[in-house]
């Protein structure tokens, strides 16, 4: 009897080691792999087409705060801060063995200025997002959009249909506003404004570009506005000698 309780006891012991050393094992590789100084991410690839934004700002934005380990690293909240910079639309994040983590972004692309008297620093996508960035490395014209900022959306919408028909036609927009009444002004380069109201705009657009070649002709003066807000017909108003010099 005594050494069928010794073998049991001894058996009972090499078991109890073997499941502490597998927990001891086991929690040795999670402290590895959670230990960012173990298995650390080392490189940084910054993939898509950046015309804005510098690669330098992006590594910027991630080096605020520690990513953690090839295996701790959550690539969710990795896109989470980088989808909080303004220049970027949409990020997606992926790791690579050993030591990579890749980054793939796509830029905003700005539409227009936002509201610029009362927001300088504002833009607005094709889609209606309207974001803050520094301007300064923007070097394209870009037209300014006016608007009520519960209306973006169909703010970005007017300026897209009117500026389409303007543009095939010759005419280049480089302002649009649209008042709390959702009546729509435009302003073209030539520094025309045209006064298009609430309704029929595509059609008030039509008969502005039927009309226009016969209105300069008949008349060398400066335009300053046409008025199309009528069923038929156009009123226009020309400049005066100090509007010019202006």
């Amino acid at each position: 009897m005594a050494a069928i309780r010794w073998q049991f006891w001894l058996g009972f012991s090499f078991f109890l080691s073997v499941v502490i050393g597998a927990i001891a094992g086991v929690a040795w590789l999670y402290y590895l792999a959670m230990d960012a100084n173990e298995v650390p991410l080392k490189r940084l690839v910054v993939q898509g087409e950046l015309k804005y934004l510098e690669r330098t700002q992006v590594r910027d934005a991630l080096a605020g705060e520690e990513l953690g380990s090839f295996f701790s690293a959550d690539v969710n909240v990795i896109r989470e801060r980088l989808e909080a910079e303004p220049w970027i639309e949409q990020a997606s994040v992926r790791k690579e063995w050993p030591d990579i983590l890749k980054v793939y972004l796509v830029e905003q692309k700005p539409l227009g200025h936002w509201n610029e008297n009362n927001r300088p620093n504002a833009l607005v996508s094709a889609t209606g997002e309207v974001f803050e960035v520094d301007k300064s490395v923007i070097d394209e014209l870009l037209p300014k959009l006016f608007g009520p900022e519960h209306a973006v959306k169909e703010t970005v919408e007017q300026y897209q249909q009117v500026s389409e028909l303007l543009q095939i036609n010759g005419h280049q927009v480089v302002a649009l506003t649209l008042t709390e009444r959702f009546a729509v002004d435009v302003e073209l380069l030539s520094g025309i404004r045209l006064r298009l109201g609430r309704e029929g705009l595509l059609e008030r657009v039509q008969r502005f570009i039927e009309v226009f070649p016969t209105i300069v002709r008949h008349k060398t003066q400066p335009i300053d506005y046409v008025d199309l807000r009528y069923d038929t017909g156009v009123a226009v108003a020309w400049k005066e000698e100090e509007q010019e010099r202006k």
